[in-house]
């Protein structure tokens, strides 16, 4: 069975005798989650073989489940933002709160739902998304406000959002019409580009401590700008497998709860892909 990128999509409980149960069973697993700040998660491990079917009480999730938990999701996250942008901008000194506190309440959250295996847990999957909400909406103005040297102003976030969605939308399409297959080398590709980019990015912070700008790769520069165009499509095929997880499990007749797992997964990918959209935009404003 191939692998995923995402943990919350991997880390199912395993039963004795080979099955999988429902998640929530409280059987720890094994999984990692990169840090808020434009990385993804890197540590991976084998996709479970098909998920027990849901018991006779409990209906299986289907495909309605998954986009109204999602919505759900993102419209929480959302509104959180919007809030935390508007608190930003009346008191700048909340923006580096909002941003650290957010980024590692969120990082928190991800790893109890990974690791406990609470991610059908909605009050965990919602509460990720209003930490998440605080960090983006800080982070927002910081890219884009003069007082943190960025630049831009909210046109660059209207901008970022769309590039974000956009990229969602037609990567859906790319997975619904086969254009690219989601095969064992793929995946194989993907995660190690993914490593990869954490291995730079961990280089370049080491050597920002030595060097003005370390390796150049978070500059602007024109290095900057062809690793954000690097990480934006790592991101984008991402998704690829995320859509193909998500569809194991609805096939595989896992119950309805496990929508909110793959709304959990489906925001991580989406965090990440904003920030580093934003990030390049913001170098193109610098321009």
């Amino acid at each position: 069975m191939r692998t995923t990128s995402n943990p919350v999509f991997r880390n199912l409980p395993r039963q004795e005798g080979g099955g999988y149960a429902s998640f929530g069973s409280g059987v720890t697993s094994a999984g990692q989650f990169g840090n808020q700040y434009g990385q993804h998660p890197q540590q991976y491990g084998q996709y479970p073989q098909p998920y027990q079917q849901a018991p006779p009480t409990t209906r299986s999730m289907t495909i309605d489940d998954v986009v109204t938990k999602t919505g759900i999701t993102l419209a929480v996250l959302a509104l959180s933002a919007i809030i935390s942008y508007g608190l930003t901008n009346a008191n700048t000194s909340l923006a580096p709160l909002f941003v650290i506190g957010g980024g590692l309440v969120g990082l928190v959250l991800v790893l109890i739902a990974t690791f406990a295996n609470k991610m059908d847990n909605p009050a965990i999957v919602l509460s990720y998304a209003v930490a998440e909400g605080l960090f983006l909406g800080a982070l927002s103005f910081m890219f884009t406000n003069i007082e943190f040297g960025g630049v831009g102003g909210s046109a660059l976030i209207g901008q970022a959002v769309l590039g974000t969605f956009g990229v969602f939308a037609g990567m859906l399409v790319v997975y619904k019409t086969g254009a690219i297959r989601v095969t064992p080398r793929f995946t194989r590709i993907i995660v190690g580009a993914m490593i990869g980019i954490l291995v730079l990015m961990l280089g370049n912070l080491v050597a920002s401590f030595f060097i003005d700008g370390g390796l150049g790769l978070r500059d602007g520069g024109p290095l900057a700008i062809v690793f954000s165009l690097v990480v934006i499509a790592i991101a984008a095929f991402s998704f690829l497998l995320d859509f193909d997880a998500a569809d194991q499990l609805i096939r595989a007749q896992a119950p309805e709860r496990a929508a909110w797992g793959v709304a959990l997964g489906l925001t991580v990918t989406l965090v990440w892909l904003y920030v580093e959209i934003l990030r390049l935009l913001s170098y193109f404003q610098n321009d």
